[in-house]
């Protein structure tokens, strides 16, 4: 194996290898570190399984409550929970296959192993030095963590980690999830449709807080209609971890409160992987945060050394972090690459209805004190979402009001996660509600709901 390089990126996860492979499209010679499996957090333990156990969960559902309406009686229907993790775990294997096949063809070099950083742009692969003339890039990601001053450690079996979630062989009976963000919610959903008695705890006073508060008001009255527990404005205050249980004590509205459940899962917060890289001797410095500081370029404060992915800093997405691989890709091989918009990059949470958003929220655009008008299109006034019995949710675009440009924009659908990038595209571009609404949209679409709260926030909806 050769020890010299343009380009050495410690970490194969979405941010590391997607900037590989434009490094090695641009003819640099490249190669990235990993110790585990290709693809990462994102496609071995976090977005790409958990997302094929939203399938089985909304195949559950669907088959359960919706079939016989649509002229589709299967009977009685029985439920395999393990059923469904060996399928996710099949679909991550593909996946990170399909990495691995990416690195051959676009030749670049994969070592295995923990890398750890030298001065003047050397990495160490066990008793192997090797170097790079150009640069050298970290996207070491992040790792689960326990919730120690609650009396919440990790241990596999009572209180689990997101990742633990993935292995289980069986739904438990209860669960309480610690956290209500994206993650927390993708779980209650899928455990939830496997018949888990789920109890969500929040600290914040709603679920999914950094979401708009009307599409945090709707997915609570889905789970609520779903008999999923919401604890929020909730502080986990202790807990006994026992024999196939766990109690925790809760205060909720300045009461205390037990709740007995057979797992706990851990799902607010992750570690950066950040220890043991050698950034002392690298000279590379961390924020006030943790993040490793970066600038406009993310370069570090070593000459010659990267960062990129949740280790540079918030929002903490997968696909962040592959257009920050891009973007570095492109500066080491002498492009001007076009700046990354942080403000326009998409939030998604997969859960049954799907909630995303791009930009401010209206109580950011409040705080601002700025001049908005807001457009909203309910899913119930939309023909394709009544034919699919998928009613829950709207479209909403917060509007500058004298200009018409896109402050932001809100999406609760079963197909949210899709439908955002048109509002994405058009705010990148900075297009006008105007020029959204002159665009002809197909019907029947559930995307004719996003001209239509275009069409609102002007003041001239037509279907509703």
């Amino acid at each position: 194996m050769p020890k010299e390089f343009d380009v050495i990126i410690l970490g194969g996860g979405p941010a590391g290898y997607v900037c590989a492979i434009r490094a090695a499209q641009l003819g640099l010679k490249t190669a990235v570190v990993e110790r585990e499996k290709l693809g990462g957090v994102c496609v071995n333990m976090g977005c790409i399984p958990s997302k094929a156990l939203l399938h089985s969960a909304y195949v559950a559902n669907l088959v359960r409550n919706d079939a016989k309406k649509l002229g589709v009686d299967v009977g009685d229907v029985s439920l395999d929970f393990g059923a469904a993790i060996k399928n996710s775990r099949t679909v991550s294997e593909q996946n990170s296959k399909g990495v691995e096949f990416l690195m051959k063809k676009h030749k670049v070099t994969v070592i295995s192993g923990t890398g750890t950083l030298q001065a003047g742009r050397k990495v160490k692969v066990g008793k192997d030095t090797y170097t790079a003339s150009k640069g050298v890039v970290i996207a070491t990601g992040t790792r689960v963590k326990g919730l120690p001053q609650a009396g919440l450690e990790l241990d596999k079996t009572n209180v689990i980690s997101t990742d633990d979630a993935l292995f289980l062989s069986d739904a438990p009976k209860s669960i309480a999830i610690i956290g209500a963000g994206a993650v927390g919610c993708e779980f209650a959903d899928v455990l939830n449709a496997f018949d888990t008695q789920v109890t969500l705890i929040e600290v914040l006073p709603r679920i999914l807080p950094l979401e708009d508060a009307d599409s945090s008001a709707v997915l609570t009255r889905s789970f609520k209609k779903r008999k999923i527990a919401m604890k929020v404005g909730a502080m986990v205050k202790g807990a006994k971890v026992g024999e196939g249980k766990v109690t925790l004590d809760v205060e909720v509205g300045g009461k205390t409160e037990k709740i007995e459940v057979e797992k706990v899962l851990l799902g607010a917060g992750r570690a950066l992987n950040t220890e043991n890289i050698g950034l002392d001797v690298a000279g590379v410095k961390l924020n006030e945060q943790g993040f490793i500081a970066v600038d406009e370029n993310l370069a570090t404060s070593a000459d010659g050394i990267y960062a990129i992915g949740d280790i540079a800093g918030p929002p903490m997405l997968a696909h962040k972090g592959s257009r920050e691989g891009v973007f570095v890709a492109e500066l080491l091989a002498g492009r001007k690459p076009h700046p990354i918009r942080y403000d326009n990059i998409p939030s998604v949470t997969y859960c049954h209805p799907e909630v995303a958003s791009i930009g401010l929220t209206e109580e950011q655009a409040k705080e601002q004190k700025l001049d908005y008008v807001v457009g909203k299109f309910p899913l119930t006034a939309n023909g394709r979402a009544r034919a699919s019995m998928e009613t829950d949710g709207f479209v909403k675009i917060i509007r500058d009001k004298r200009y018409g440009e896109i402050l932001g924009a809100h999406i609760v659908a079963s197909h949210a996660s899709e439908m955002i990038h048109e509002l994405a595209v058009a705010r990148e571009n900075e297009y006008t509600v105007e020029e959204v609404e002159l665009t002809v949209h197909a019907h029947p679409t559930l995307s004719e709901a996003v001209a239509e709260a275009a069409l609102d926030s002007l003041g001239r909806v037509i279907h509703a």
